[in-house]
């Protein structure tokens, strides 16, 4: 584990939707995370725990009802103001008038960069997600694991410290899914970027990580952090490995007992 300053700092974090309200929700409770440079964390919990909240919350794109959000030793809106992150939805959320390359170089142009610039960085994001040859393709021309490529490269292309991703494979089929994980893993080996995932899979939870934070029922709370010490690089094998499933069963066993906990309480 890292001893450098935490990229991330959530101190205290508590989320309640419709505060003063007859039927606020109260969605997160009491949370406490540090995320170091070049770890990758998933934020794995049941539907409706506050996964995709938290991950709204350091993104700035919601504000905690109390406690801090910290991102580079500063304030997660500050943070978002200077350009900090880069996020990646379920959806592509591509333009589809633009090309491929137009769409990677488009916070790119809202940055003002140079033309020169914006060429050769959307070209070395295109070469780093293996979409070269699509440069001059539309998004709907490409399968739902391309588009997604298309998205991460986008949210890399500005060179951001932090990238946000909420349950990106979500939508794919197993087989482009476990591929992407795999694209995915190489891309983050090869740009040494936080990533804070959201997911609802405990093997991708385990296939990505570097931890795992479980969440809780709502309100989500921490209910446990599980270090994954697979080697790597991971590969297809280790999908198949005894180590892999032991972790599966860690995380597993993680979450039951916590709605155990929440059901005798």
């Amino acid at each position: 584990m890292s001893h450098s300053s935490p990229v991330v700092s959530v101190s205290g974090v508590t989320k309640v939707f419709g505060e003063g309200d007859s039927d606020r929700v109260r969605a997160l409770e009491n949370i406490n995370l540090d995320v170091h440079p070049g770890e990758f964390i998933s934020l794995i919990g049941p539907s409706g725990c506050g996964k995709s909240t938290l991950l709204r919350l350091i993104g700035d794109l919601i504000k905690p009802s109390g406690g801090t959000v910290q991102v580079n030793g500063k304030s997660a809106h500050q943070a978002r103001l200077d350009r900090d992150y880069g996020m990646v939805f379920q959806q592509a959320t591509l333009y589809d008038w633009r090309t491929v390359r137009k769409n990677v170089q488009l916070p790119l142009e809202v940055m003002s960069y140079a033309r020169e610039k914006r060429e050769a960085r959307a070209q070395e994001m295109l070469k780093l997600v293996q979409l070269e040859e699509f440069s001059r393709h539309y998004p709907w021309q490409l399968s739902g694991g391309m588009q997604q490529r298309v998205a991460i490269a986008r949210a890399l292309a500005f060179e951001p410290s932090l990238l946000l991703m909420d349950e990106p494979f979500g939508a794919l089929d197993e087989m482009t899914r476990e591929r992407m994980q795999m694209e995915l893993l190489r891309i983050w080996s090869q740009t040494q970027t936080t990533v804070i995932f959201v997911t609802h899979s405990i093997p991708e939870a385990v296939f990505l990580s570097s931890r795992a934070v479980v969440m809780s029922p709502r309100p989500g709370r921490l209910a446990g952090i599980v270090e994954i010490d697979l080697p790597r690089p991971r590969a297809f094998e280790t999908r198949e490995s005894a180590p892999f499933f032991e972790k599966i069963v860690e995380v597993r066993e993680c979450l039951r007992r916590d709605e155990v906990r929440v059901a005798s309480a």
